[in-house]
């Protein structure tokens, strides 16, 4: 049997909400504790993963388990054939932490530097996933509001209408037929509620989140481009923009179109279009994420268009800009100016408790038109783990934040994510150092045999089954394209990691007797990542080929010297 893929299926679509709903933070909350999921304390001494929770185990021989002789032999060929990729190419410069442990039999396979503290980029992404499963559950879904404030009469709505987010990343094309789907669907409720003007202004409200929306450990040079994108309560189209540039006439500057169309945009246009030759090329120019983009330089008439994808400075207002475009498409005029809220304390939601308006008779009170609501979590790991999407990630980290530490920000996120690996998986603090959720950040710290903790945590944790089938596949031109056409193909399934000099590689494979192994291998201050991933195939291929008899009972392994080096319950047996 092999491991479940993502679910495939779309978001079930909820009707919006007409009326009156009370919608504060009190009710938000409710998000945070989905029906039927465990409280946060849960204990798993006693769970069992779900028989898919691994890769698959190929069929064993029965003649196996009587060739006990060839055990130890096997076991040191395999660690001699580790030892040597890490002692030749790539392997021979940086630092290296690597850790081999068998789920089933229950001793370390191989270990180097296994406890040390290094960088583990995107492997960092397990970590979240993991703790997201665990306070969120697999079912979650992130709602979106669509609220208004004023009386309606004769179609008008006399005051504004306010987009809420509650930490929603996945409004966009990649898991939505379209990203603004939720939008048209805001658009009908208004006209089933007899709404086809706003007289007031139009407002995204991000403030569900706090704090800033960047790290200032991430690398500057990163920030516009579409993996630094900034964290926000209310996103949209993941918080980027493409800009597309052509030609105007001469002497008039460039005219600049947006993918979205209708994007508000801080954008100073400078450049100019000539009849000849340029004196300096056309370049967008950013220098820090939240300044004012700026188009200067020299674009030729009849030259092609120039194309730029960026990040945005203010992800609330360019929601709501494209919900206007949407609105006014639909039908709705839209009176007032676009904008958004800046400041919790300037939010007539976060931190109030609302009520409806007939039960506290405010003019200024808050109701609910509609509420969109995400595709589950379960299928959010996909994109966070198959995609490596870091802004996924730590949308995740800063909700974290928000349900247990009241704090919807990288610092709340990040002790959240502490106390769920250092209280429920056990791992030791000591080398231990959350600074994001997606690994962006040079400063997170963790261990190998961290990894394997959180793994073997994984693997008897009730929750496993999504964590797994997030994982990438070995193999697989849609996931994990390394390995290919070897015994790890369609076996292996792991977090890839890579930033600046770092490289990592942790998960699971099946040996060639159906042994299932959990691994992770960092490398930190090489040259080359890339040549760093060639060793990590060859230890994910080495580990796919080892063989030895399965001991039903691991204390009757005569060979077995080597406890297990974490404090979590395994497996007795092997999954099937």
């Amino acid at each position: 049997m092999t491991l479940p893929g993502v679910s495939s299926h779309r978001r079930a679509r909820r009707p919006g909400l007409s009326g009156f709903l009370v919608i504060g933070l009190a009710a938000l909350g409710l998000w945070a504790a989905p029906l039927g999921a465990p409280p946060p304390d849960t204990a798993y001494e006693d769970a069992r993963a779900p028989a898919a929770a691994l890769p698959a185990a190929p069929a064993v021989p029965s003649e196996a388990a009587a060739a006990t002789d060839a055990a130890p032999d096997r076991l040191l060929h395999l660690q001699n054939e580790l030892a040597r990729a890490l002692g030749t190419g790539a392997a021979r410069r940086g630092q290296w932490g690597v850790m081999a442990v068998s789920a089933s039999q229950r001793d370390t396979l191989f270990a180097r530097n296994a406890d040390a503290s290094l960088a583990p980029a995107s492997n960092q992404k397990l970590f979240t996933s993991a703790a997201a499963l665990h306070h969120l559950g697999a079912d979650f879904r992130y709602p979106t509001f669509l609220l208004a404030r004023g009386e309606v009469s004769g179609g008008i709505l006399h005051g504004d209408l306010v987009l809420y987010g509650t930490g929603d990343p996945s409004i966009s094309d990649r898991l939505l037929s379209s990203g603004e789907d939720p939008f048209r669907s805001f658009a009908q409720e208004l006209r089933d509620q007899g709404i086809e003007r706003i007289r007031g202004d139009l407002l995204g409200d991000g403030t569900f989140f706090t704090g800033p929306t960047r790290r200032d450990s991430w690398n500057p040079d990163d920030l516009n481009d579409w993996f630094a994108a900034p964290i926000s309560g209310l996103s949209f189209n993941e918080n980027l923009v493409t800009l597309r540039i052509q030609p105007g006439s001469v002497g008039q500057t460039p005219r600049v179109l947006t993918q979205p169309r209708g994007a508000l945009l801080d954008l100073q246009n400078v450049g100019r279009t000539v009849g000849g030759a340029t004196r300096s090329p056309l370049m967008v120019v950013r220098d820090d994420p939240d300044d004012a983009i700026e188009i200067r330089g020299d674009i030729r008439t009849g030259q092609a268009d120039v194309w730029r994808r960026m990040t945005v400075s203010d992800p609330p207002s360019f929601a709501a800009s494209i919900l206007r475009r949407v609105l006014e498409e639909e039908g709705i005029v839209v009176e007032g100016r676009t904008g958004s809220v800046s400041s919790p304390d300037e939010s007539g939601i976060t931190g109030r408790t609302l009520v409806a308006p007939g039960l506290q008779p405010d003019p200024a009170a808050l109701w609910t038109v509609a509420v969109h609501h995400s595709p589950p979590l379960s299928e959010l790991l996909g994109v966070v783990n198959k995609r490596s999407h870091n802004l996924y990630a730590d949308a995740l980290l800063f909700s974290l934040g928000r349900v247990t530490e009241g704090e919807g920000s990288f610092d709340g996120g990040s002790r959240a994510l502490t106390e769920y690996l250092t209280r429920i998986v056990g791992i030791p603090e000591e080398g231990l150092h959350v600074v994001d959720g997606s690994g962006l950040s040079r400063l997170n710290r963790a261990r190998p045999s961290a990894f394997i903790e959180l793994l073997a945590h994984m693997d008897v944790d009730p929750r496993g089954t999504a964590f797994w089938a997030s994982l990438p596949e070995a193999g697989n031109q849609r996931e994990l394209r390394r390995m290919y056409r070897s015994p790890a193909a369609g076996n292996l399934r792991a977090k890839t990691g890579t930033i600046h000099r770092v490289s990592a590689l942790s998960g699971v494979v099946r040996s060639s007797m159906g042994e299932a192994i959990y691994f992770s291998v960092m490398a930190n201050d090489v040259p080359s990542p890339w040549a760093a991933k060639r060793v990590e195939d060859q230890i994910g291929i080495e580990l796919a080929s080892f063989s030895r008899p399965l001991w039903t009972d691991p204390s009757q392994d005569p060979d077995r010297d080597a406890p297990v080096p974490w404090t979590g319950t395994l497996n007795a047996q092997d999954q099937d």
